[in-house]
Formats: structure tokens, C-alpha cells, sequence
């Protein structure tokens, strides 16, 4: 079945138009939730969302649809994408929504959905609740229709499950941390967690309008944390994005910290304590080879998946490891989150922080980055340039140069018609020039 709504995180699009629409989030609602009415018992969904104005309107509309398959209503307001996760296990929630379009700018918006276990919907679940969208549900009769009601303790339990992933030796006393929230979910939440464990908090980002969530601010716009750690004197900067799954990190000197290093760190520190399950970490195609480098020098795997965290996720239940994520900062610890959790892998890092007594410039980084460079090139919407000889011939080519000491990879975008081509090798010239080679390759074959 082609999918027309859910794409690799959810169902996400430009407000008032496309697909996210007050009518939409209504269907949705009612197509989840007629789904998920399994057993005999009384059916629950927790609601949360963003920063965003829009999700007034999603928030409503979804409700209306849920609770018109009797189906009652959770909302807690603004809160992380993990903490709707770990709310729909705790409240024993048949399923969970989180109202957020991620790192994206406020005209747009999206649905991320979350099983009794909270974790993503499988392929499946989202091909049948596709299928119930196009032949619409059974509404409940008037005696059936769902409750909806606010929670007013969801942050401090979130708050609670944060801190205890830290060992109870763990206090930050000393450490003068600046957290930029992205005017986002977490701009609470996460500067209370840090404050609560002794840390002297910097805020940026945590004075939300309805409109500025991501501008400037956050993980995607690192300049603001860069010169607000170092102009503050803080030990370390942590800077999350609109809905707190994604966290990267910059040093004392205003240095930027990839979730490569990151989840060198964490690996490491891990395999050292013996917590670390599957004898490595589990990253994407996109992981700088130096991390693979750096892993093995210490006895550790580097799994590789397709771009995209639920890859990542599914890899790492499948094969038994505890620690993935990807370069652009989700980090997923499934010994405290069942999804990415940037608060959860920031306190891993400070954790690393005060044990080592060493400044974080020297700390974090764990490896030398290999020469890698990424460029897009846009094609036509409905050609296929990948297909076309001369560019599998340049791809080829590209590897044999390259060798065994670096890597090609050529994928199309799964949001917009772009093939993205990236290359990485000890000699950032020869690199360049593969990139280059390849993008030329594939120009001319798209027209």
C-alpha cells in the first residue's frame, strides 16, 4: 500500500494546508483511535504537543475525534516527544500522540503516534490506520462518547523519570550548564531537571509565543548556544530542538558536539560500567567513519541502519543494544526511553562530565571526525536519475577511488525531491572531488 499521510516520523506538513488540517487531525484522531479499541476495557490517549500556536487547533480537533470513537482524552500541554512516550506506558494508554513538527519552523506542524508501549507505530499499524482514513470509522453512540481532561502533574513526572536515569551519587553542584529549549517543548521541563540536581542554569530559548519555536534557537541554529556558553563562561551548552528528542552539544570554547561524539562518549562510558548491551552502538548510514574507528579501537561494533530514527530504534530491539542514535543529535537509551530523549542523553553527558573532572573541550571529544561531505542535488518530481547508467557508473567509480579506508552514500530524501550525495575518506580533496564528480553525474541525468 502507498502511504498518502505517514511518512518515516509521522504525518507532518504546512498548517491549513496540505495535510495538516483541523479536518485532518480530526480523521486522524478518529482512525487511530478506532484502531486501537481492543478489549473490553475503557479506552485512553495522552495527548501532548509542542509550542507551536497550531496546536490549539490540532490538539482540539483531535480530541473531537477520539473522544467521538469513545475513546477518553489524556492532555498535558507542552512536554517533550518522550515524555508522551513514557506517559502512555505509565498511564496504561492504548495509545499516545505527540502534536509537533520536530525542528521545523512554526508554519508547520505534524502527528507523531505511539503504541501501549510506548514506542512508534510499526509499518503496520500505520497501513491500517491509513486504510481506516480512507473508508472512514464507526462513531460511538451517545452513551459511549469519550471524557477528555488536562493532567496538571505530567511535567513533574516527566521531571521524576528524567532525574532517576542518573545514579543517586550523580549531582551537578559545581557545573554551570547553558540549555537553550528552542522556545520549545522542553523549555520547562529541562532547565528544572538540571536546576534540581544542583547545576547553575543558563536559559536561552524558554520564553515560547506560539511562533518563535526554532527560530534561532535550538539544535538547528547552534550560533545562539555557541556564543551564549562561552559568553556566560558556562562548563558546557546543551541545545535541544522543538520537541527535546534531538540534543547536541557545544564545549566551554563554543565548540559544536555531534551525536557521533556523543554516542562515542556514551558507548564508552557504558562498555566501561558494563551496562552496554550488543557490544557496540547502533548509528545510520550518515555516522562519520571515525566513529566506527574510534568504537573499534575499544573492542566495539558500529551496526549501521537507513537515515531515520526508527530504524535506528528497530535495529537496536531486534539485535539487543541499548545505545544508537544519529549525528544530528537523536540519541536513544533504551535503558530509560523507548524514543529519542535529548534531556535523557544530556544528563548522560554532564553524568560523564563530573566523574572525569576534565573540561568538556577535552572530554567530548572522543575521536578526529574523517574529511566528509554531504551536497543535494534537486531533481525533477518524477524522474529517476539514480537509475541512469552514467551515475551508477560515477557512484562505482567514486568507491573504487576511495578504497577501503572511505565510504559513498547516495540516498534520495524522503521529504522532497532531492538526492542527498555524501562521501568520506581520509583525504578531504579526493573526497571533494568524488562529491563533486557524483553530483555532476547525477545533474546531468536529471535534466
Amino acid at each position: 500500500m502507498t502511504r498518502q499521510y505517514f511518512g518515516t516520523d509521522g504525518i507532518r506538513g504546512r498548517v491549513n494546508a496540505d495535510k495538516m488540517t483541523a479536518d485532518m487531525a480530526m480523521r486522524v484522531g478518529q482512525a487511530a483511535g478506532c484502531h486501537f479499541l481492543r478489549g473490553g476495557h475503557k479506552h485512553r490517549v495522552v495527548i501532548g504537543k509542542d509550542t507551536r500556536l497550531s496546536g490549539y487547533m490540532m490538539e482540539s480537533a483531535m480530541v473531537a475525534g477520539f473522544t467521538s470513537v469513545g475513546m477518553d482524552v489524556v492532555m498535558t500541554g507542552p512536554l517533550p516527544t518522550p515524555a508522551i512516550a513514557m506517559l502512555t506506558r505509565e498511564m496504561r494508554a492504548d495509545l499516545g500522540v505527540m502534536i509537533s513538527a520536530s525542528h521545523n519552523p512554526y508554519e508547520d506542524n505534524g502527528i507523531k503516534l505511539f503504541g501501549p508501549d510506548g514506542f512508534k507505530l510499526s509499518d503496520e499499524d500505520e497501513a491500517a490506520i491509513e486504510a481506516l482514513l480512507a473508508k472512514g470509522c464507526q462513531l460511538a453512540d451517545a452513551a459511549n462518547v469519550g471524557r477528555a481532561r488536562r493532567i496538571d502533574d505530567a511535567r513533574g513526572r516527566y521531571i521524576h523519570a528524567v532525574k532517576g536515569s542518573l545514579s543517586s551519587a550523580i549531582r551537578l553542584d559545581g557545573l554551570k550548564i547553558a540549555v537553550d529549549c528552542a522556545n520549545g517543548a522542553a523549555y520547562h521541563v529541562a532547565p528544572s531537571a538540571f536546576w534540581e540536581l544542583g547545576a547553575e542554569v543558563v536559559t536561552i530559548g524558554t520564553s515560547p509565543n506560539g511562533t518563535n519555536i526554532n527560530l534561532n534557537v535550538g539544535s538547528t541554529h547552534l550560533a545562539t548556544i555557541q556564543s551564549a556558553t562561552v559568553a556566560s563562561g558556562a562548563d558546557i551548552g546543551i541545545a535541544l530542538d522543538g520537541d527535546a528528542d534531538r540534543l547536541i552539544v557545544v564545549d566551554e570554547n563554543g565548540k559544536v558536539v555531534d551525536g557521533d561524539q556523543i554516542m562515542a562518549l556514551i558507548g564508552s562510558e557504558w562498555a566501561a560500567d558494563g551496562r552496554l548491551r550488543g557490544g557496540g552502538v547502533v548509528a545510520t548510514i550518515m555516522s562519520n567513519l571515525g566513529l566506527e574507528r574510534s568504537l573499534a579501537g575499544k573492542g566495539l561494533d558500529l551496526v549501521r541502519t537507513k537515515v531515520g530514527d526508527r530504524h535506528v530504534l528497530e535495529t537496536m530491539k531486534a539485535r539487543g543494544y541499548n545505545v544508537g542514535g544519529e549525528q544530528s543529535g537523536h540519541m536513544i537509551l533504551l535503558d530509560h526511553a523507548t524514543t529519542g530523549d535529548g534531556t535523557v542523553a544530556a544528563l548522560q553527558v554532564l553524568a560523564a562530565l563530573v566523574r572525569s573532572g576534565k573540561p568538556a573541550s577535552e572530554l567530548l571529544h572522543q575521536f578526529d571526525p574523517v574529511p566528509q561531505l554531504l551536497k543535494n542535488v534537486r531533481y525533477a518530481s518524477g524522474s529517476k536519475p539514480l537509475e541512469a547508467d552514467a551515475v551508477q557508473s560515477a557512484i562505482s567509480a567514486g568507491e573504487e577511488r576511495l578504497g577501503e579506508n572511505g565510504r559513498v552514500v547516495i540516498r534520495a530524501s524522503g521529504t522532497e525531491p532531492v538526492i542527498r550525495v555524501m562521501a568520506e575518506g581520509d583525504d578531504d580533496t579526493l573526497v571533494e572531488d568524488v562529491v563533486d564528480t557524483i553530483c555532476g553525474a547525477v545533474e546531468k541525468a536529471a535534466g
